[in-house]
């Protein structure tokens, strides 16, 4: 913005020593233009820089749209954090932020994490001694039930924030790289500034001494000089690429305005570039890859698996099992489950739950239990939820009778070893045997293969009457094997087969049994044939070394924690230079959200931790919204590289036309008010018209970028060069042989041909910028029409131009064409497609890619576990 003020000064002098030497009003004219063109520049980027804090604005709005379980008027529901008030009772559980001040009513182990308050990492435990809950503070186990008493600024993390000075928002990779090649163009614009300054001046100083008039001074010889010094200042503002900050911030803003109706919610404006050169991405399976609806689709109990049919509400397993056993399963059900039953204004009932959970409670009810009547009969006495660790949820409860009981339900394999006896036809604890547990883990298997998610479910009789100070891990009584169906979802396929033909390879890694993982893997395309599926725990036992020789070939990570996903991106990012994308839900997949180059967190089963440590919200938790994020991500790179050639290109013309001239004739065909002009066209509508640009199909047919890959191609130099080439030897022939060429004579001769030069030079760009449309496609009017601002930049250049050359011509020093003038400063525009066709056909030899995990490499790979 400094260049363009030093402008508006140079047209204030002009105005000024105009008047004072031409009189009033000619000699206002010139200046006047100035200050027009300069007013036209601040206009239109303030409309652009405007319309782009809407959207900012907009996508603020976006971000607030958490929504948290309260109860209020006597009924579970789900509101807006920002809506909380006074007296709500919030329900918290693992992964949760606190949203307001509050005080602990009820809940099971409830541990928070106050270090963002604080800054002590101990985790505090609170109950009844210790009631107080912190807005801001997460919570890091249990659950529990609090009463709001404060909310808003009023809170002590409102307080906190209230001192803290708001911040500005750190610039991209790519910024930070653009401003690099912004600061070298301006140093070179300055340069050729300086010397056409100087030699227009040496020429002017010269032929006064050869005229015998260096001694005499007018005030013409003043508005000569200030002339000179004008262009100069005019050079330096072409010169340097201010449109570059803006084309980035509009084409990040642009694919954020996009990818929020494709249900990407981006936090971060990096996120949008990085992900376009993600070469690897560590996606979850449940909810992700899969609907995340879960149904119960088999069930094997009393030593007999059977097919659940969901639609049916009859006896769906028959007189397989005795009324005793089908009790204890329910028991079981309902006693074990983290889900709350909400009621609905219009009398519905809707559960509020993990999947799994819910899918579990479904199965109850479709099995004619009732909740209601089960918790009434019991009482809770302890419970552990599930979390990573642990990977199952224990519960401890009182009988009406008297005594205890203890239930447990989770991973198989865990809650196996747990189990010494199995529930028999009659409903009795029978020795489960060696032989037995083969079967059992046999059965797990069996299921798992066919991609259901197993788990078991399991009780133990308690004899003493006393509370228990813990829940038991052993000596249970196995009850049911249940396998739960998880579909993926539509359009899975094709989204994995996409990133595989874009160079991106895709992890699965997830926390599900082996077997299960590689059905699904299989199924959606991940697992390839000689692609390595490893267990957490094995992966763990590596060695730094051999981790180096497996890392590129694995391809699903079962059974693994939130620590082995952390390890896993770590060692892709440093190991191998992978610019890595992780996809999370949970507390625990915050360190490898943050570990990797983009996190993406899943807005529908994500926890608020989750989401704040990523860079992008996925609202709708479907891989296909991924791809998007990284095909969106592309475009914002491409179109950056598009708009920078073609603003180097006109760089390199007007300065060097402008230099050439000033040093063989004395003086610059282009002037100010007509540089500023092309100024505009240039930076702010060439940044509005190319950055823009919707993405491509072909976007996601390349290899991804590579972090110390030039962001100035070998094309794109071709194209520079080319074209530059063209414009120069055209605009030269017709500045300096352009009078005898057309047959013009007179006393306008001179100013039609700097007028054709003009016109011809803004057409070079219009058409130019369709040329760089595409940097290595030859069809460049292909999909044209699909982007409206696009089309819309390209008619608005045209018709101002029309303007500027016919009817404002006192202020740009321009004189209105005749139609075959007009005519002849189109064609030459024209021709710039077809030369940019020939330059195309150039070949550039490319620089070497680095060669990420691709599947090309897994030909050699480890056979597959």
């Amino acid at each position: 913005m400094a260049s363009i003020r030093a402008v508006y000064l140079t047209g204030k002098r002009f105005m000024g020593v105009g008047i004072a030497t031409e009189g009033w009003p000619k000699g206002m004219y010139d200046g006047l233009g100035i200050i027009l063109s300069v007013f036209l520049v601040v206009m239109v980027t303030a409309i652009s820089d405007y319309k782009q804090a809407l959207q900012f604005r907009d996508l603020d709005k976006e971000k607030k749209k958490i929504y948290i379980q309260v109860i209020r008027d006597g009924r579970t529901q789900e509101v807006s954090i920002y809506d909380l008030v006074i007296g709500d009772v919030v329900q918290l559980s693992t992964g949760d932020i606190v949203p307001a001040d509050g005080i602990y009513i009820i809940g099971y182990s409830l541990v928070i994490d106050e270090s963002s308050l604080s800054g002590e990492s101990e985790p505090v435990n609170i109950d009844n001694q210790k009631p107080f809950l912190l807005s801001g503070t997460k919570v890091q186990d249990g659950s529990g039930k609090m009463l709001v008493t404060a909310v808003g600024m009023k809170t002590e993390w409102g307080k906190l924030m209230e001192t803290l000075n708001e911040g500005g928002e750190d610039e991209t990779p790519l910024q930070v790289k653009l401003n690099g090649v912004a600061t070298i163009i301006g140093k070179i614009g300055v340069a050729f500034a300086v010397l056409t300054f100087l030699v227009l001046t040496v020429r002017f100083l010269v032929e006064k001494a050869l005229l015998k008039e260096f001694t005499h001074w007018s005030s013409h010889d003043a508005f000569t000089l200030l002339d000179y010094f004008a262009i100069a200042v005019t050079i330096i503002v072409v010169a340097v690429p201010e449109g570059l900050p803006l084309a980035v911030t509009l084409s990040l803003a642009f694919a954020m305005k996009k990818l929020m109706y494709d249900k990407a919610l981006v936090r971060h404006l990096a996120a949008c570039e990085t992900m376009g050169s993600a070469s690897c991405i560590c996606t979850d399976k449940t909810g992700t890859l899969t609907t995340n609806h879960m149904v119960v689709d088999k069930i094997w109990i009393c030593g007999k698996a059977k097919a659940i049919n969901n639609n049916s509400s009859e006896d769906i397993l028959g007189s397989e099992i005795s009324k005793s056993v089908l009790s204890i399963l329910l028991q079981v059900i309902f006693q074990n489950t983290g889900c709350e039953i909400s009621k609905l204004e219009d009398g519905r009932m809707k559960i509020l739950g993990t999947p799994t959970e819910k899918a579990l409670l479904e199965f109850g009810f479709l099995l004619g239990g009732d909740l209601d009547s089960h918790r009434k009969a019991f009482q809770i006495l302890k419970v552990k939820p599930f979390n990573s660790v642990r990977k199952k949820m224990s519960v401890l409860v009182a009988l009406p009778e008297g005594g205890l009981w203890a239930t447990c339900k989770g991973a198989s394999e865990i809650v196996l070893t747990m189990c010494d006896k199995v529930i028999d036809d009659s409903g009795k604890a029978a020795n489960l045997s060696e032989e037995q547990t083969r079967n059992i883990s046999d059965v797990i298997n069996g299921f798992a293969s066919e991609a259901l998610r197993t788990l078991c479910l399991a009780f133990k009789d308690l004899d003493d009457n006393s509370e228990q100070s813990d829940i038991p891990d052993f000596g249970y009584t196995l009850v049911a094997i249940i396998g739960i169906k998880d579909p993926l979802r539509p359009g899975v396929k094709d989204a994995v087969r996409i990133c595989l033909e874009a160079g991106i390879t895709v992890r699965m890694v997830t926390g599900d049994n082996i077997n299960t993982a590689k059905a699904i893997a299989k199924e959606c395309g991940i697992l390839t044939e000689n692609g390595l599926a490893i267990e957490a725990p094995d992966f763990r036992r590596k060695t730094a070394e051999e981790m180096r020789g497996i890392i590129p070939y694995i391809q699903v990570m079962a059974r693994s924690s939130p620590a082995d996903k952390h390890t896993l991106v770590t060692n892709l990012r440093n190991m191998f230079g992978e610019v890595v994308a992780v996809t999370g839900d949970g507390t625990n997949d915050a360190p490898a959200l943050h570990e990797a180059d983009i996190g993406l967190a899943m807005g529908k089963s994500g926890t608020e931790v989750a989401r704040e440590n990523a860079d992008v919200i996925i609202m709708d938790d479907n891989f296909t919204t991924i791809v998007n994020v990284a095909k969106r991500g592309r475009a914002v790179y491409r179109n950056i590289q598009k708009f920078v050639q073609f603003q180097l290109t006109v760089n390199v013309v007007a300065l060097v036309i402008n230099f050439v001239s000033a040093c063989i004739s004395g003086s610059a065909p282009l002037t100010a008010v007509q540089l500023l002009w092309v100024n505009m066209i240039m930076d702010t509508l060439g940044a509005l018209a190319l950055a823009t640009e919707p993405p491509v199909d072909e976007l996601m047919k390349r290899p991804p970028v590579g972090r110390g890959e030039s962001f100035i191609t070998r094309a794109m130099w071709r194209n520079i060069f080319g074209q530059s080439i063209y414009q120069l030897v055209v605009l030269a022939i017709l500045n300096f042989d352009g009078k005898r060429l057309l047959g013009l004579s007179g006393s306008d001769a001179t100013k039609t041909v700097n007028t054709l030069i003009f016109n011809s030079f803004v057409f070079c760009q219009v058409f130019n910028e369709i040329n760089s449309r595409d940097i290595e496609k030859i069809n460049v009017f292909q999909g044209i029409f699909s982007s409206k601002i696009f089309v819309a930049v390209i008619v608005s250049t045209v018709t101002f131009q029309v303007i500027i050359v016919e009817f404002l011509g006192t202020f740009a020093s321009t004189v209105p064409l005749s139609w075959q003038l007009w005519l002849l400063s189109v064609l030459i525009g024209a021709v710039s497609v077809p030369v940019a066709v020939v330059v195309k056909c150039i070949p550039v030899h490319r620089r070497a890619a680095e060669h990420h995990d691709g599947y090309d490499a897994l030909s050699t790979g480890p056979e597959l576990t």
